[in-house]
This record gives structure tokens, C-alpha cells and sequence, in this order.
């Protein structure tokens, strides 16, 4: 799996500090497990909200991996952040430079990156990381 998109990126990005990544791979390959064994039904599974769909279709950004429940289609990745002055909602960021602009002036940030499957609605919480920017002052 390794590391997403927006994460690498802002491992990258010298104005970005990422304090800590929690990856939830084993959380994930357990739900997939079960339902490959019959223990859960894809309704079970494929319950993304159609604005996580909407969202996943307008700016996710495509993954190397098929979608493990229907096989396919390749899985978006969509990244919401949180922090001060921010909707209580979160806001999805499309791009590096959105997470840069959000994360300016020293400001806190917490990201969830979730892969979703526009084809049958499979969703799952990949990752969630902290961050900060670094003050240009």
C-alpha cells in the first residue's frame, strides 16, 4: 500500500511538519477478510455516503489498487483535514497546495485519508496524521 499521495506529499513539502501517522491497513484487511469469508454481506461493506462518493469522483485521486470488494475499478483517495478555523464538517483537500495554504502560519491540522470505491461504494479510513506548518515569520 505504502504511503498516500497527500501524505508523501506533505512529507515533502519543507513548510509542512508531520508529527505522527497512523495507518489503518490491518483495521482494513480484516473487514475484506470477513467478507471474503461470507461472514459479512457486501451491504455491509459497501456503505459510502453518496458526498463521499460525490467527493471521490470530483477530486480524489486514483490509487494503484483495484477496489478489493468488486475488483473493478481502482480505489480514490480523498483526504479531509481538520483544525481551527475550519468548518466542524472538516474541509476535503484536493491538492498539496490546498493542505499547505491550510496548514500556513504555524496552524495545527488533522487529516483522514479514506480510499472509496465510486463503482460499489466500498469506503475505509487508510490513514490519519497530524501536522503542522511551519510559521514563516
Amino acid at each position: 500500500m505504502g504511503v498516500r499521495p497527500v501524505l508523501r506529499a506533505a512529507h515533502a513539502d519543507p513548510a509542512l511538519q508531520v508529527l505522527g501517522n497512523v495507518d489503518y491497513r490491518l483495521a482494513r484487511n480484516v473487514v475484506v477478510n470477513e467478507f471474503r469469508k461470507g461472514r459479512l454481506s457486501r451491504l455491509d461493506v459497501c456503505d459510502a455516503h453518496p458526498e463521499l462518493i460525490r467527493a471521490a469522483t470530483g477530486v480524489g485521486e486514483e490509487s494503484r489498487e483495484d477496489c478489493p470488494i468488486c475488483e473493478d475499478v481502482k480505489l480514490r483517495l480523498v483526504s479531509y483535514v481538520f483544525g481551527q478555523r475550519l468548518p466542524a464538517g472538516g474541509r476535503c483537500v484536493a491538492s498539496q497546495q490546498d493542505l499547505a495554504k491550510l496548514a500556513s502560519r504555524g496552524r495545527s491540522l488533522y487529516c483522514y485519508v479514506v480510499e472509496v470505491c465510486p463503482n460499489c461504494a466500498w469506503n475505509h479510513l487508510t490513514h490519519a496524521y497530524s501536522l503542522v506548518g511551519k510559521s514563516t515569520d
